[in-house]
């Protein structure tokens, strides 16, 4: 068996992924949602504008409301993202419990 140059390169320590059930569904489902052009312009957008609503999304891409609702609600459900009411509208923001526990699952990846 040959090992390849890349794999060299990589010091020699037994690495192991301590992930499973929940947590992984919940980190698989997190990537899922990020793999989307368009809901990964979303977040690009709620690092720059937080407490947006709506109607701020929607001019910002070129897509209409009822397609942004509908990634907005994908990022929502799995975390990326929260929403609160304020009157007729809804406010987002990023959901930074989430976020920080997704980057902690990722550290201890690589």
């Amino acid at each position: 068996m040959t090992t390849s140059a890349c794999c060299l390169a990589i010091p020699k320590v037994c690495y192991a992924l301590e992930i499973s059930g929940a947590d992984q569904e919940r980190l698989v489902a997190m990537f899922k949602a990020l793999g989307n052009p368009l809901r990964f312009e979303i977040l690009k957008f709620l690092v720059a504008h937080p407490g947006c609503i709506t109607g701020d999304i929607v001019e910002h891409l070129p897509i209409a409301q009822a397609t942004v609702s509908q990634h907005l609600k994908v990022l929502r459900d799995t975390g990326w993202i929260a929403g609160t009411i304020e009157g007729p509208a809804r406010c987002y923001c990023l959901n930074v419990e989430n976020i920080t526990w997704f980057r902690a699952q990722i550290q201890a990846i690589f």
